[in-house]
């Protein structure tokens, strides 16, 4: 495990990764849902639509940039639909998704029988690439000296095995238990690093709403009564992402957004502070940064933080993208003091300077972690980043945000 910060840490004012879509893409996106037209329809609309979040970005004086997953219908598409190994299951019976998982717990509410999902039923390879073509046109757009800002984001190794659990995610004639399962997917997932690094990407992010999961007590509750050991879980996927991350280039930052949910009209899944997961995820977990929700009352207070080595980089997601309620300067700075004055107070104690060092400031989640996006316009995402931009320059003042 690495023992220090492998590269700087991001901008002081980030996003997490997903925008909106433009009206053109938007409109093409419904054509396609409702079958007037073929996803080949597509694709020059989402390269235009490309060039216009990208400009976005670069107007608002957002450095770490994304594509913003805009070829995407959902924000984990693309990886494990990719693998050889992995097959698509289109109507697979409820009875084999994990009810206490909170967005399961969801779908066994509402009354249904069968949901799509994927299943491993081989032996797992990377015989493509996930994001190369998406990061490639991205790079065709900036100069050569901005290509090492982009960031690609991707979702975590445990996202279809927490809604299966051990029993159900593989074929047992295939994998006989989890190492064995994560560590060929991990293999996978380091080739496509490996590839996406030597074409000049320096940041991947990945997406995990597992980890957020493990601070819900009913969660823990009900994993509990269906005899789920879940600190050995939480094991395991911090095992998973570990497996990926090791012997990464020193230039390579890694990071992991913890979302609590961000569907169809920004609904969310979980709730709870992070003070049960703190100590294992910011001294285990083999990251440089974590991106943190804390947009409402629901994820807890700063004191974690208090957990969080001087290695590591914590960005505060502040900023909601769930609804247009525009927060202010001074809220956001007197929250980002309230966090670092919790740092100084950690272990080991540290300078203020030292704690501000840690910290960065972002959304909450992204703004369209799924096609249809979050109830709130192009304009306001617009406000929303540049408030970010503004609040990082009054309080880093002599920082490139």
């Amino acid at each position: 495990m690495s023992s220090s910060m492998h590269s700087r840490p991001p901008f002081r004012a980030e996003h997490v990764g997903s925008l909106l879509r433009p009206k053109a893409l938007y409109e093409k996106r419904q054509a396609l849902e409702a079958k007037e037209c073929s996803l080949s329809d597509l694709k020059p609309l989402e390269d235009e639509a490309i060039k216009h979040v990208l400009k976005l970005q670069q107007d608002v004086g957002i450095k770490t940039i994304t594509d913003g997953e805009l070829r995407r219908v959902y924000f984990f598409e693309g990886v494990f639909d990719k693998l050889e190994g992995m097959v698509y299951m289109p109507n697979r019976p409820i009875a084999t998704f994990k009810p206490y998982i909170p967005h399961i717990a969801f779908m066994y509410a509402a009354g249904l029988k069968e949901s799509p999902t994927i299943f491993c039923n081989g032996k797992i390879k990377r015989t493509r690439p996930f994001y190369v073509e998406e990061f490639t046109y991205l790079k065709s757009l900036v100069p050569p000296e901005d290509v090492k800002f982009i960031k690609i984001t991707m979702c975590s190794p445990s996202w279809f095995h927490q809604r299966h659990g051990s029993d159900e995610t593989y074929d047992l004639s295939v994998y006989q238990n989890d190492d064995d399962y994560f560590d060929d997917l991990g293999k996978a997932y380091r080739e496509e690093i490996q590839e996406l690094y030597s074409l000049g990407c320096r940041h991947i992010q990945f997406d995990d709403p597992t980890f957020c999961y493990f601070c819900s007590e009913n969660m823990i509750s009900g994993m509990e009564k269906a005899g789920v050991d879940h600190e050995a879980l939480l094991d395991t996927y911090i095992r998973a992402i570990n497996v990926i991350t090791q012997g990464r280039p020193e230039d390579l930052t890694v990071s992991v957004h913890m979302c609590r949910g961000n569907f169809k009209g920004g609904v969310h899944f979980s709730e709870g502070g992070y003070g049960r997961i703190a100590v294992k995820l910011f001294n285990t977990l083999d990251v440089d940064v974590y991106y943190l929700e804390y947009d409402t009352e629901r994820a807890g207070d700063f004191a974690p933080l208090k957990h969080l080595p001087l290695d590591k980089v914590a960005v505060l997601g502040l900023v909601t993208t769930k609804n247009p309620k525009l927060e202010s300067v001074d809220e956001l700075k007197a929250r980002v003091y309230e966090a670092a004055e919790v740092l100084c107070q950690g272990n080991p104690k540290r300078s203020k300077e030292v704690a501000l060092n840690q910290l960065c400031i972002s959304t909450q989640c992204g703004f369209a972690s799924v096609w249809e996006g979050n109830p709130v316009t192009e304009e306001d995402q617009k406000r929303k980043l540049s408030l970010l931009v503004e609040t990082a320059k009054q309080i880093w003042p002599n920082e490139t945000h």
